[in-house]
């Protein structure tokens, strides 16, 4: 009984509760049906609509969980209290003063995560109330794509996007075949394959549709796009007919029907459990370093101000000891006043002083640098110069929480594929049995005409050798995924027409593929198309050939390789394979093996794209065993992707080598540029790619990571066969040490051309072997220290052969270092998602393989060349504008709460405010808010181009420099000095008083009323014109915004006090500061005294400045000055190395960076002339060469003038 209840019990959950996600399937009823009877069990499982919910909030929840989530940030909460404070007890200052800047910037948040939120509920409902077409009852029935339920059997027209995750079931296409585009998944455009169930292709109408009765058992959501298994189960008789599903008959929501009349495909996954759903989720938090050293000063800054409350508590007490000042005439105690507990009036007081002074952390400063952040960010999106024309696309900001961390970066990993080159394959040739066949220039052992000049190897084949080049070409013809379209509209344009002759356009998801098939159509073999199973081939003759497909044994990332087995006309089976010639060679029992390995590694070496082809003639009997094996193995549902794997392995042996093909990828445009001013710049730059160490060191050289010079390490599975690891590692260490005698790389960057330059390559399966554990060696020591070690002494990585999870973790390890530097991760693929998540800053580029990694990084650019900009301009500016908004904002809030700490010593500590409410409360939203924000947005210290030009600026900022310890407590140091010349100053002022004859207070010096209000007014004054003029002087870039916001923030000051003081406003039961700053200003001492108290806070800081840039003026300082002198023209021309200390004699950089240029490849075509010209060095910025006399060509405008030291120049 008790198992009744059991299994009673877990019915019930499973369809209440939904416990299906514990299992590890789920059954799908195709279009609702039950099983027919004697089948298994119908147990309907309970799924989720199709509903999509990207919005945050409902109507209900916005208020508490938005008011949650903003208190939880510590600074929103620390003000919370003290506004809590200020109503529970008598405190000296109004709650209006902690109030209103609060509500205000919650208001503001909540009013813009709301305003957010209602565009995520419009766009949901959009997508939601979408119509889709279900097939129900024999009829195709219209619906909204929310009520879509799992079961329901879909009708899909060309052009439409599937509203959720699909089994493909039939198509207009008799081979049930339907074309594909995934763009909004992954970024693809090409044209996808995927394949109808077997059984059911044959049903073309809904009537036919409505007679399957099948169920589908598969497994549970999950977010990976490419993986997919599960069994359908086909009811035609008494036993079901069970097929296996694979990722090429699930058609995922998001993705688009091309080339296809039409689809029926039933509902497996729906709204949330999606797979283009389940890839939603949400990055993990990055906080950037001036987000960290803004955290630090608040903790100090929180203790200055418990301190000051402390100290004021305690000297009350002290003071109060004296009855007569414990309780004067005027301020007698109430008994219940007298009867409280010492130590709950201590309380108290504390707690009323930190109010008073609790404005030395202004929530003010959170809101600024929100601000400045998010508008900060508009300028990167604005800049012309990283939209790139050929793609339309600009730079894309994430988050805009990382900006300054752009100038803070010291490590760059780059992908190779897409992001140093272009990902544009272009065939340069094939080698079949030791010939190489070069499209149009070598065919068949023929030099064809006008390829002269052209550096080739040949050997022409015999008579027998004729054969084996035909196969190899059909080889190459029909192992592939290429889909052909006859014609291709894009934007207008007819693509595939040529000479007035329709002609196959290729589509692929692998750029390889194409141009594969394009070459071979260069050399005579054209693929035609695939039909009915049909794979069709024109011939060199122009006979159409035809091969029966049998079987595609599709590529992945593991074996690195893909198969296809065709029938031949004449009845013969052959099973045709390509891929990495790692992953071929062991394979192969024949064919002419040593001279196919000479030319692989010859072109891998150039820096060209490697793959093997190789074939096996297989026997009826052999196809039938692959057969058997194959359908085994998908129909398994336990491990089928194991299983699928070994029986490939099994299928893929015996081989004989035909030969190899030689692909190139060309470096994309200006990226040895880049990656020289990023060396520059003091940043290390590693490449992380799966590519092969011959092809991926080529591409290092031709990009400049790599010179002639560099010494290179090696750290390769092939090195550590031939000694341990322990070995290979620790004489590695010895070479690097020995010649550095112990400095690091980073000490010595600015002597590289003194010391050798090291680079290190390594590859994935040696990694792996570093990063584990060595506790099997207990003499070994530490490998990841000593890898590291050897890393931070080479100017450059390469680690090839890398799986994505590596690349994650190479980021990760340096990121947890001792030194923990900021790091940098650039890639274009899906494979380069996890190290952009990683690293503290990820850029997507906007490349070929897709847009996983533009949505999973925090910046997305059209090219690597824009990196450049990116951070020696904008991460430079941003570093240095965020860094002075939070230096002054703390700096103009002790200036602020100073003089309050000590006009309590003068007050008996009775807390009594030195400012009036009004000037609490706006101080800092209005009077002093928008200069500080308007610079953070506007200042540029040094010219842009002169930034480009001069990569080495960036070393200036490097490492958080400009917040350090000794910069904050400058800052917190003249702050308090200002306070002090501020306070006393006033103080001294009103030394000498008199009484009038109607008994008010009179100074005999300025004729002024005397009273506490004009005292603090007049601090106040002075306090607003100090830290504005302040910000003034440190202001570079000035333009007519800066003048009217920051004069004008003085004049509204003015205005304000004007009106406050000069109106009595109904609203307020008394007005203290009434009358009180217009005779501030009517009294000519007083003008005199602000002038001489303004002069004297600021005089300090400029003389230190002064001094500072004459004795030790870095190199921005040096730069500012020439610029100067040349009035903005240094950019135009001036070699601006000559404003760096001299070089030390014999410093061949620049030779060598001649020397160090490219060879143009055979496949590049000149387009036109460059004229070279040497820039001079110069031993100093005040004479320079003749070059003056061009200055009217403005080179910098044509993006052409001098770029660093030596290098030639293009004009």
């Amino acid at each position: 009984m008790g198992m009744d209840f059991s299994t009673l019990r877990t019915l019930i959950s499973r369809y209440c509760a939904g416990e299906e996600n514990c299992v590890d399937t789920r059954t799908v009823y195709i279009g609702q049906k039950k099983p027919p009877p004697g089948a298994e069990a119908f147990i309907q499982q309970r799924f989720p609509d199709n509903r999509i919910v990207s919005s945050k909030y409902t109507f209900w929840n916005f208020i508490p969980k938005n008011m949650f989530e903003q208190f939880r940030r510590v600074a929103n909460f620390y003000f919370l209290i003290i506004f809590l404070v200020q109503l529970i007890i008598d405190t000296p200052t109004s709650p209006i003063t902690s109030g209103l800047p609060l509500f205000f910037v919650i208001i503001v948040t909540a009013i813009k995560q709301g305003y957010e939120d209602w565009l995520r509920h419009k766009a949901d409902n959009a997508v939601n109330q979408c119509p889709v077409h279900v097939v129900q009852h024999g009829k195709v029935v219209r619906k909204q794509s929310r009520k879509l339920m799992v079961g329901d059997v879909v009708f899909m027209k060309e052009d439409e996007t599937f509203p959720c995750d699909l089994i493909l079931l039939s198509s207009s296409r008799d081979d049930g075949m339907c074309y594909v585009t995934t763009a909004s998944l992954d970024g693809e455009s090409s044209h996808k394959t995927y394949h109808a169930v077997q059984d059911t292709k044959a049903y073309k109408t809904e009537e036919e549709v409505n007679y399957i009765h099948a169920t589908i058992d598969c497994e549970q959501p999950q977010p990976d796009l490419y993986k997919f298994r599960g069994n359908i189960n086909i009811y035609m008789g008494n036993e079901p007919v069970s097929r296996s599903l694979a990722s090429q008959n699930l058609l995922l929501r998001g993705a688009t029907l091309k080339n296809t009349e039409y689809i029926y495909g039933v509902a497996i996954y729906t709204g949330m459990e999606t797979k283009m759903a389940l890839n939603y989720q949400s990055k993990s938090q990055k906080r950037s370093a001036v987000e960290k050293s803004m955290n630090a000063y608040l903790v100090v800054y929180l203790c200055i101000l418990i301190s000051k409350a402390v100290i004021n508590t305690a000297l009350k007490y002290v003071w109060q000891a004296d009855p007569n000042k414990d309780e004067p005439w005027y301020n007698e105690k109430t008994e219940t006043e007298r009867q409280r507990h010492i130590l709950i009036r201590a309380f108290t007081d504390f707690l009323a002083f930190m109010v008073l002074f609790n404005y030395i952390i202004p929530v003010s400063m959170y809101v600024t640098v929100e601000m400045q952040k998010f508008l900060g960010s508009y300028f990167m999106m604005w800049d012309d110069e990283m939209f790139d024309e050929e793609l339309g696309e600009r730079a894309v900001v994430n988050t805009s929480d990382l900006n300054e961390e752009l100038g803070q970066v010291e490590y760059v990993f780059t992908d190779k594929t897409g992001t140093l080159t272009e990902n544009n394959m272009e065939f340069i040739e094939c080698c079949v049995d030791g010939n190489v066949y070069v499209p149009h220039v070598i065919c068949n052992g023929q030099v064809m005409p006008g390829s002269e000049g052209i550096d080739m190897i040949d050997i022409s084949p015999g008579p027998d050798a004729r054969e084996h080049e035909e196969l190899f070409f059909r080889a190459l013809c029909l192992c592939h995924t290429v889909q052909v379209k006859e014609e291709e509209t894009v934007d207008g344009i007819k693509h595939g027409i040529h000479q007035g002759k329709s002609s196959s356009f290729y589509i692929s998801s692998s750029p390889d593929e194409v141009a594969l098939v394009e070459g071979m159509k260069r050399l005579g073999f054209t693929y035609l198309r695939l039909k009915d199973g049909q794979m069709e081939i024109l011939n060199r003759e122009d006979e159409i050939e035809r091969f029966e497909l049998l079987e595609v044994l599709t590529f992945d990332s593991v074996r690195r390789r893909m198969s296809v087995i065709v029938r031949f006309s004449t009845g013969e089976l052959y099973l045709f394979c390509k891929g990495a010639d790692s992953s071929i060679f062991p394979r192969v029992i024949s064919g002419k093996v040593e001279q196919v390995k000479a030319r692989v590694e010859h072109n891998a070496v150039e820096g060209l794209r490697t793959l093997c082809v190789a074939y096996r003639p297989l026997s009826a009997e052999q196809y039938e065993q692959v057969c058997h094996l194959l359908t085994r193995a998908k129909l398994e549902f336990q491990d089928q992707d194991k299983l699928v794997a070994e029986a490939y392995d099994l299928i893929e042996r015996d081989l004989i080598l035909l030969g190899a093909t030689a692909v190139e990828d060309r470096l994309q445009d200006k990226a040895a540029d880049t990656i020289e001013s990023l060396h520059k710049a003091g940043m290390k730059v590693w490449v992380l790619t799966g590519d092969k160490m011959e092809t991926a060191a080529a591409t290092c050289y031709a990009s400049k990571l790599f010179r002639r010079s560099t010494q290179i390490l090696e750290l390769t599975t092939k090195r550590t066969e031939e000694q341990s690891l322990h070995d290979v590692l620790f004489e590695l260490s010895r070479t690097v040490l020995r010649h550095y005698g112990g400095m690091s790389r980073d000490t010595s960057s600015g002597l590289s051309s003194e010391y050798t330059d090291y680079g290190l390559i390594i590859d994935g399966a040696t990694l792996s072997a570093v990063m584990r554990p060595s506790q099997e060696e207990s003499n070994s020591g530490n490998y990841k220290e000593i890898f590291l070690e050897i890393c931070r002494n080479c100017s450059a990585v390469l680690c090839c052969r890398m799986a994505p999870l590596q690349k994650a973790q190479i980021v990760k390890m340096i990121k947890a270092s001792k030194e923990h530097p900021i790091t940098l991760a650039i890639g274009d693929g899906a494979n380069d998602v996890s190290m952009i998540l990683e690293a503290h800053v990820g850029i997507g580029i906007m490349g070929k393989e897709g847009r996983q990694a533009v949505r999973n990084s925090d910046y997305a650019i059209p090219k690597f060349k824009h990196l450049k900009k990116m951070l020696l301009v904008h991460g430079h500016y941003y570093y240095i504008r965020i860094s002075e908004l939070v230096q002054y904002f703390f700096y103009k809030n002790v200036c602020f709460i100073f003089p309050q700490f000590l006009y309590q010593f003068f007050c008996g500590f009775s807390q009594q405010p030195l400012y009036d409410t009004a000037y609490l409360t706006l101080y800092n939203i209005s009077f002093t808010s928008l200069p500080i924000l308007l610079y953070s947005l506007m200042e540029q210290h040094i010219n842009i181009d002169i930034l480009k030009k001069e990569p080495s600026l960036y070393r200036d900022i490097a490492k958080n420099s400009l917040l350090t310890w000794p910069i904050f407590t400058y800052w917190t140091v003249l702050g308090i000095y200002d306070a002090i010349v501020m306070f006393f100053g006033a103080y001294f002022l009103f030394d000498n008083t008199t009484f009038t004859s109607n008994g008010q207070l009179m100074t005999t010096n300025t004729q002024m009323m005397f009273g506490n209000w004009t005292f603090g007014t007049l601090v106040f004054t002075v306090l607003v014109f100090t830290v504005t003029f302040k910000l003034a002087l440190d202001t570079h870039y000035w333009t007519w915004i800066n003048h009217f916001v920051i004069w004008g923030s003085l004049v509204f000051f003015v205005v304000f006090s004007l009106l406050w003081g000069g109106i009595i406003w109904p609203f307020l039961n008394y007005q203290r500061m009434y009358y009180v700053f217009m005779q501030i200003l009517s009294s000519g001492p007083a003008w005199l005294s602000i002038i001489l108290l303004i002069t004297a806070s600021l005089l300090p800081d400029v003389v230190k400045k002064v001094f500072w840039r004459a004795l030790w003026p870095t190199t921005t300082e040096r730069i500012q000055n020439a610029d100067k002198l040349y009035k903005g023209q240094l950019s135009e021309f001036t070699p601006l190395a000559a404003l760096h200390p001299p070089p030390k004699a014999g410093s061949q950089r620049g030779s060598e960076n001649q020397r160090n240029a490219p060879n143009p490849r055979r496949s590049d075509t000149p387009n036109k002339k460059i004229m070279l010209t040497r820039w001079q060095r110069m031993p100093n910025y005040c004479t320079f060469t003749p070059l003056l006399l061009f200055s009217g060509s403005h080179l910098s405008r044509q993006g052409n003038a001098y770029s660093g030291v030596g290098p030639e120049t293009a004009v």
